[in-house]
């Protein structure tokens, strides 16, 4: 049976597919739209943006470290300066094989060990993407061997920077501090300052001194340069500059001849010594013996050297005029005498018999003298002259701790002075409300007896002490105890000096002042503890030996100097200033371990004075010292 063919129904056919070329035209068309709208909203709503993406891409912003500023003596001489200088410089984030690349630079630029443990620690405290130095200040020939070989060594590259250079070296680098890298907590800091972007492109940031306390001063102002790009990141012109300002200049009072004048007495000694102008509080010389060479810390300082730094028994690091905290001894008896004449416990002729020792009254205990058999009778201008400790052990059992300790704190004992560097510490001044809230205990009399000669529990710092005879020197007036005498500025090289300031006025009757003062000048004439140490002085001297006690004497036994370790042995201090009419220069001095502040501190005093007042140079000093038997404190 033939089967018949199915007749096709064209109209239907033709519906369908017109059906679907209207769905499919009409998608066409709607992702055509949605494309045309994405580009008109690119081209036209965003141009701006991708505008600015596209010249981001081509244009790179290079920040311009500015000159840090310069850091002056009193006569201009720098202490702290800055010079440029190639480095060779490796970015981690580049590098795949970063050990690898620096052999093969050791290969064209002498790369020593001490660069590549300098180089790691740098890795370690740096973010990877930052450019670290793996050698610093290359020669031409360097300069030239590594430029040819360019082209093999992607991530590395030559860039100039600016280097601090101190050239005084360790004499003055308590003083003037040092920059270090800048660590993520400077960031931080400077990130909660909103001063962050002033540090861009910049490595480095005053870690001590006044590097440190001035740095918004000295840092200057980040400048930046617009650079265009070519596809592989390489500058093709500059199309924009905006210059840094340069840090500002800083001038103290400091005077380096004099600070050289005592580094070169102190000899071999450790100790401190600090000298202020009475009259403006400036300061005249800052001396931590011994120093440590600052420079060390400028490209960021090797392990080895860190080490004998940190471990040294000489503790170079201590900046002893300021952190060191000793007990004053007898510089604090011209004090002591002043509170007994303010108190009314002393006049001027009131005298004891002095035995040789001191009974505290209910006691059987003897506080010893330092001269066995006692000094006979001592007025108060004998017992500064002699330095009897008799004499003070009674007046400060009549005075109290309470009323000596608000007494003293007026010469700013027990307190931070707020001199113009940071890390001041405020030494000890003990009080009845100070033991029992440190110890939980009360105090005893016995405590007192101490205090009196500045044992105890009596700490200062040899800036305290310098400050405190300064305010006696100027008649009771006391001048804040500033480094810094003026700044200019970088851009308009305006000077502004920094006025004295006042930081207060002691009420003290002029008659015990003159009568303190006076013994203080007999004390450095014969039969006076630092008799010597004037001798021969056409200018007078006014001053106070001390000597404090390192370890204790058992009762009954006698400080042999000789037989006892010199680490142990009792340090030696002295304060004065001359010309005593008219004080132009008031000192502390701490001899670590020296014995006698007459025979070991006085000397450096009396180098002082005879080149700032005189312009004498000292005689070089060995180091020994001849022991006078009248001398003592």
């Amino acid at each position: 049976m033939t089967r018949r063919p199915e007749l096709r129904n064209h109209q239907r056919d033709l519906y369908y597919f017109r059906l679907r070329l209207t769905v499919a035209g009409s998608i066409a068309l709607f992702l055509f739209f949605i494309l045309v709208a994405r580009f008109a909203y690119l081209q036209i709503f965003q141009h701006n943006h991708y505008q600015t993406l596209a010249e981001q891409n081509r244009i790179s912003i290079v920040p311009i470290v500015p000159n840090r500023g310069l850091i002056l003596d009193r006569n201009g001489v720098p202490l702290a300066h800055n010079y440029t200088a190639f480095t060779l410089e490796i970015t981690p984030s580049k590098i795949k094989k970063l050990e690898q690349t620096i052999n093969e630079l050791a290969t064209l630029v002498e790369i020593t060990a001490k660069d590549r443990k300098r180089f790691k620690k740098l890795l370690e405290e740096s973010r990877n993407f930052e450019s670290l130095p793996i050698r610093t200040r290359l020669n031409d020939v360097e300069i030239a061997r590594f430029a040819a070989n360019r082209y093999r060594f992607s991530g590395v590259d030559i860039k100039a920077r600016l280097f601090r250079h101190y050239p005084q070296g360790e004499i003055t680098s308590h003083a003037v501090g040092y920059i270090g890298r800048i660590n993520d907590n400077d960031l931080d800091r400077l990130d909660e300052d909103d001063n962050l972007a002033n540090y861009r492109g910049t490595n480095y940031i005053g870690r001590a001194g006044l590097e440190q306390s001035y740095e918004k001063e000295l840092h200057g102002t980040t400048g930046f340069e617009e650079v265009e790009t070519d596809a592989g990141g390489r500058a093709v012109r500059t199309l924009s500059r905006t210059p840094p300002t340069s840090g500002n200049n800083l001038t103290l009072h400091l005077d380096l001849k004099l600070q050289q004048v005592a580094e070169q007495a102190f000899g071999n000694f450790r100790g401190a010594l600090v000298a202020i102008e009475p009259k403006t509080g400036g300061v005249l010389a800052y001396l931590s013996k011994p120093g440590f060479d600052t420079n060390l810390f400028v490209d960021g300082i090797d392990t080895q050297n860190w080490e004998l730094l940190k471990n040294s028994p000489d503790k170079p690091l201590l900046n002893r005029p300021m952190h060191g905290e000793y007990p004053p001894g007898s510089t604090i008896k011209p004090f002591m005498a002043l509170a007994g004449l303010e108190f009314n416990k002393r006049s001027p002729s009131f005298g004891i018999n002095d035995p040789g020792f001191y009974t505290l009254p209910g006691s059987s205990h003897h506080y010893r003298d330092w001269k066995a058999g006692g000094h006979g009778f001592v007025d108060m201008h004998k017992s500064i002259v002699i330095s009897c400790d008799t004499y003070y052990y009674g007046l400060a059992v009549e005075l109290g701790v309470d009323n000596i300790f608000n007494f003293l704190s007026k010469f700013g004992f027990g307190k931070k002075t707020g001199i113009d560097i940071e890390g001041e510490r405020s030494g000890l001044l003990p009080s009845q409300a100070w033991k029992m809230k440190r110890f939980k205990q009360k105090w005893f009399a016995g405590d007192t007896v101490s205090v009196g000669i500045g044992q105890g529990y009596n700490l200062a710092t040899p800036l305290q002490l310098a400050v405190a005879t300064a305010t006696l020197a100027n008649q009771g007036t006391k001048m804040q105890p500033q480094f810094v005498r003026q700044i200019q500025n970088a851009k308009s090289e305006v000077i502004t000096p920094f006025a004295p300031q006042i930081a207060s006025t002691l009420a003290i009757k002029s008659l015990n002042l003159e009568l303190v003062r006076n013994a203080m000048i007999d004390v450095t004439q014969p039969g006076g503890t630092a008799g010597r140490a004037a001798a021969g002085a056409p200018y007078s001297i006014a001053g106070k030996t001390g000597t404090a006690q390192v370890v204790a004497i058992k009762q009954g036994e006698k400080y042999v100097e000789s037989r006892i370790a010199e680490r142990n042995r009792d340090h030696a201090l002295f304060v004065a200033y001359a010309p005593a009419e008219d004080p132009k220069i008031a000192l502390a001095i701490l001899v670590e371990n020296g014995g006698h502040g007459g025979t070991t501190a006085a000397p450096i005093a009396r180098a002082m004075f005879d080149y700032y007042l005189l312009g004498k140079l000292p005689a070089p000093k060995d180091g020994t010292v001849t022991v006078d038997d009248n001398e003592h404190d």
